[in-house]
């Protein structure tokens, strides 16, 4: 298993009325805890993109434990819990600065040829950069 933590600090247009995180914007939270999770073993999102590779979301599934505010310091904390194929599933878990859990969720993405748009199997490299985790 693959683990990354990327902190974030809640900015006030991020909150809404109650002065609670908006729930739309944990999406993004969790795209940069998976852009700096790949970034962390060398393998950026533009290169995958300058490779003919694209990664659109076919899923995401999220549970809410309790709110972030306005200035909290959070640790997006990222897995990769399984080697990818056509697909690859990330699992994340947003704490904060306490120590909380605030919540938790899933997204799987698929790789697709940016030129047919048809599914295609993970780069080599980004498996390459992967199996040292995956192995007993």
């Amino acid at each position: 298993m693959f683990q990354h933590d990327a902190e974030v600090r809640v900015r006030y247009g991020e909150t809404d009325q109650m002065g609670y995180v908006y729930y739309g914007d944990y999406a993004e939270y969790f795209e940069v805890g998976r852009v700096e999770a790949l970034r962390s073993l060398g393998f950026a999102y533009r290169r995958l993109e300058e490779q003919g590779v694209m990664l659109p979301v076919r899923d995401m599934r999220i549970t809410y434990h309790k709110p972030a505010r306005y200035d909290d310091l959070l640790v997006i904390r990222t897995r990769i819990s399984a080697l990818p194929d056509v697909r690859i599933g990330f699992d994340y878990e947003v704490i904060n600065g306490e120590g909380v859990m605030l919540c938790e969720a899933t997204t799987t993405l698929i790789f697709v040829d940016s030129t047919t748009m048809r599914p295609r199997r993970a780069p080599e490299e980004l498996l390459t950069a992967l199996r040292p985790y995956f192995t007993s």
